[in-house]
């Protein structure tokens, strides 16, 4: 025998150690896999009301045990297409990966590289994620309400308006409804943009920003300065032609093709000269 094949070093001795790890690995994930497939069977057959007991004498699983195999089972074994996802992943491991809803589990695998997590650093991620996620749930709960608040508002003033129209509210009214009217309609927009907008990371968001309310204010005080209900709708309306355009202009850089990025910049500045014309 050649004696470079006899040749036993640390490196070598670790690569084996770490190969049989991961082997020992599937074969328990698997076995608990099998287990649970099992356990759901029996806990048919086994009389209403002596399942903890069966348990106890028969395999001496605590029930807390048995539902996490039989949940491991049902998660990962019905379908033997999911056991991928799983990848080199340990039986504790893939019992935590079931805090993570199915559809983003495998995503959440790539992200995160949880094969080099230990069990209780996965733990703590999920349970972050979690944390956030709650979070989240509760600030589109509260930002949601306080969209269909504004719209009923939105919706009330609009009504009035048009009453006023037909003269039957004074002018200095018709001002405060259109005030009114321009601030629930900025609140709402920024409230969509947040919610569209907002990452998975963010811990906190307001409901109605601080920024928003600056704008309210020196919005409320031009239109008192000008007496003109007028100006203000116009001044809604070109601040959001600008951002609008900023928008658009974002947008024709991100395209990667350079004729299509030419066509449609015709197209735009074929838009501005109708628009000039109209002026």
């Amino acid at each position: 025998m050649n004696q470079l094949t006899d040749v036993r070093t640390p490196d070598l001795i670790a690569l084996e150690i770490n190969s049989i790890k991961g082997q020992t690995r599937a074969v328990l994930l698997h076995s608990s896999i099998e287990i649970g497939k099992r356990l759901v069977e029996a806990k048919e057959l086994v009389a209403h009301g002596q399942w903890g007991g069966w348990l106890e004498s028969n395999v001496d699983y605590s029930q807390s045990t048995a539902n996490n195999l039989m949940q491991i089972y049902r998660e990962y074994g019905e379908d033997p297409s999911k056991i991928p996802t799983l990848g080199n992943l340990s039986y504790t491991k893939a019992l935590a990966l079931l805090g993570v809803p199915e559809e983003e589990r495998e995503q959440f695998v790539a992200e995160n590289d949880v094969e080099n997590m230990s069990a209780k650093e996965l733990q703590k991620v999920i349970k972050e994620k979690q944390k956030l996620e709650k979070e989240l749930e509760k600030k589109d709960a509260a930002a949601e309400k306080e969209k269909v608040k504004l719209q009923k508002n939105i919706d009330q003033l609009r009504k009035q308006l048009e009453e006023a129209n037909e003269g039957k509210v004074d002018e200095e009214e018709v001002k405060r409804m259109q005030i009114d009217l321009a601030e629930s309609q900025i609140k709402i927009q920024q409230l969509e943009a947040d919610l569209k907008a907002k990452p998975i990371e963010a811990a906190t968001v307001e409901v109605i920003p601080e920024e928003v309310e600056k704008e309210l204010s020196e919005l409320r005080e031009k239109v008192n300065q000008q007496g003109d209900p007028g100006v203000l709708t116009f001044r809604l309306r070109f601040e959001s032609l600008v951002e609008e355009f900023q928008h658009l202009l974002k947008a024709l850089d991100s395209i990667s093709d350079e004729g299509e990025r030419e066509k449609y910049k015709t197209a735009v500045n074929g838009l501005i000269e109708k628009m000039k014309e109209r002026l």
